[in-house]
């Protein structure tokens, strides 16, 4: 736990000044720990996310941090234009008096934001609206970094959606076998090799110029959006560690392997594992209703084969990470990352099972979109 005179000396090396009244660990995510802290300033209360940037994730804290805050005042200028309010429809973080993005002392490397107030997010889906509103949000997003050079964005980590190189990894994890779990595990690792042929679909597609390189935010969860608290509707995108050059797959498919599925992800019992159509339809709805016009016919086309291309890929790395001994994922039990693997494979094997309903969705919807409303980004 991080106590109250260091995060009182971080912010006061970000220019913060007036009384420090209350401390708030945030617990929600799993690689940077947050703090809330409240200052009065005469009769003016401000809020503040104070966070310790996991260094060990994220080893070039410059350009972690070049690239949100490069992505985040692009957003304000285009949220400002279309009549938005920027303080609250995106991050907006502080620099320290001498203008740098972040703050190294002995207690670590620090970055604070401002707090977004009257909002909330969800950890799991109640409902079809929730999802859609989800989509919404990413859709919005995407158009908005449309023409957001991606090529001037670092790469923080590096091949995080490269998925051949992710199998690469697992058949290297299952030679040398550090662990001596891979005889164990020989039916998922022959269900991933068998779909190697299809890994590196997306990536071709890019090389041959049919989907373009763009901004990605490659953690499409569902609490990485903040909604309003009186509209209900999404806010902000949060969480933007991961912003990198990638593929609108990426994000598309990765909200569905996480929002549209019937269990949870480290559920043991795969007979509750399936894909929902319903979410599916209501996530495509939301995200084409934002951005359908700005994809290429490509991405359309692709979109539900993306939902299979993360949900395998995500399988790979949990089973890679099982037989490494559990060095990247936090586990609870010494099956957890095995679990979670033989979850992601199910789901993906129903994915395939439903890819030409998937399409015949996205299609339909992307036609009345566009049938409707013509050019809508």
């Amino acid at each position: 736990m991080t106590n109250t005179e260091t995060i009182l000396k971080v912010c006061r090396n970000f220019g913060i000044d007036g009384k420090l009244k209350e401390t708030k660990a945030l617990t929600d995510g799993h690689i940077n720990t947050t703090v809330l802290a409240v200052f009065e300033n005469g009769e003016k209360q401000e809020k503040y996310l104070v966070q310790k940037i996991n260094t060990h994730v994220f080893k070039d804290q410059d350009a972690l941090m070049q690239n949100i805050v490069n992505v985040t005042h692009f957003l304000r200028k285009k949220i400002r234009a279309s009549g938005g309010d920027p303080e609250r429809e995106t991050l907006h973080f502080l620099k320290t008096p001498d203008g740098g993005l972040y703050f190294n002392d002995e207690s670590g490397c620090w970055r604070i934001y401002r707090y977004i107030d009257n909002s909330y997010t969800y950890n799991m889906i109640d409902s079809a609206e929730v999802f859609r509103n989800a989509g919404e949000s990413f859709g919005k997003f995407q158009k908005l970094l449309n023409d957001y050079p991606s090529e001037t964005l670092l790469e923080t980590i590096p091949d995080f959606h490269n998925t051949p190189k992710r199998v690469e990894n697992l058949e290297k994890s299952a030679q040398a076998d550090i662990c001596s779990r891979a005889s164990g595990v020989k039916k998922e690792i022959e269900f991933a090799l068998s779909r190697k042929n299809k890994a590196g679909i997306a990536l071709t597609l890019c090389e041959m110029g049919e989907i373009p390189l763009r901004v990605t935010h490659n953690d499409t969860k569902l609490n990485n959006i903040l909604f309003d608290a009186d509209t209900h509707k999404g806010l902000c995108v949060i969480d933007l560690d991961t912003i990198m050059p990638g593929l609108s797959l990426y994000d598309f498919g990765d909200a569905i392997r996480f929002g549209a599925k019937t269990a949870e992800e480290d559920e043991p019992d795969l007979s509750k594992v399936s894909i929902s159509l319903p979410l599916y339809e209501a996530y495509t709805k939301g995200y084409l209703s934002s951005c359908a016009a700005a994809l290429t016919r490509a991405e359309i086309d692709s979109l539900a084969f993306s939902a299979f291309l993360m949900t395998y890929e995500c399988g790979i790395r949990f089973l890679t990470d099982y037989l490494d001994g559990d060095v990247y994922f936090r586990t609870e039990y010494p099956e957890h990352n095995l679990v979670r693997a033989r979850n992601q494979f199910k789901m993906a094997r129903e994915i395939e099972k439903n890819l030409d309903e998937m399409n015949r969705i996205t299609k339909r919807i992307y036609d009345e979109i566009m049938s409707k409303n013509g050019s809508l980004c």
